[in-house]
């Protein structure tokens, strides 16, 4: 029955597609952040919009895999990687893009028409170094990562406990004993039958009015 699936296959598609969509959003969204006000990126290094959008990729990913009704607890980790996954090919895509454009063009910011794989392959190199090194110095991108990763993993977890308290309430109510089943009746045979009346002997008194 429908109700009965893990929804483990769904939710694998529905995260993955919703993580490949993310991560073009991420890297799309990078190469643009020169054309955001110097306010809003040069607050706390920029770190609290890359975290708002990590956020906003958990979200993302996690309502796709709960749109499925999901109860197969095999897609928690698999929408923390999604998440986190997402992030981190979105900022080494739009960030080597934009490093490939910047060698190409120096001092024109870069757009979507600098998304060619010559671009791609000049700065990969560079935006490789976003995760290399001591933790000391690529530890933003790890906590975006992180922070991707824990908030799809505990929002996915709700879904499920959500999913499988309701139904286990659908299931209780449809156990034996919880619910009395209907009478059967033949085709024509009335709801209740005709109260018998008593058959009259010796010492029952007769009704004058119909003797």
């Amino acid at each position: 029955m429908s109700h009965k699936r893990s929804g483990l296959l769904s939710g694998l598609v529905t995260g993955l597609l919703a993580a490949l969509l993310c991560a073009a959003g991420l890297g799309a969204a990078i190469l643009f952040q020169q054309r955001l006000p110097s306010a809003v990126m040069s607050f706390g290094g920029g770190l609290p919009v890359s975290l708002a959008l990590s956020l906003l990729i958990a979200v993302v990913v996690a309502l796709a895999i709960g749109a499925v009704r999901p109860r197969s607890l095999a897609l928690l980790p698999f929408a923390a990687l999604y998440a986190g996954g997402a992030v981190a090919a979105g900022q080494v895509t739009g960030k080597a893009v934009m490093d490939g454009a910047a060698l190409r063009a120096p001092g024109r910011p870069a757009g979507l028409g600098d998304v060619t794989l010559d671009n791609l392959n000049a700065g990969l190199g560079d935006a490789l170094s976003l995760y290399r090194g001591t933790l000391t110095q690529t530890w933003a991108a790890w906590l975006c990562i992180a922070v991707a990763a824990v908030a799809a993993f505990a929002l996915v977890t709700l879904r499920l406990a959500r999913v499988r308290r309701a139904q286990r309430a659908q299931e209780a109510a449809q156990e034996p004993g919880q619910e009395a089943e209907p009478e059967y009746r033949a085709p024509f045979e009335p709801a209740q039958q005709p109260t018998p009346k008593p058959t009259a002997d010796l010492f029952t008194p007769r009704n004058p009015a119909r003797d």
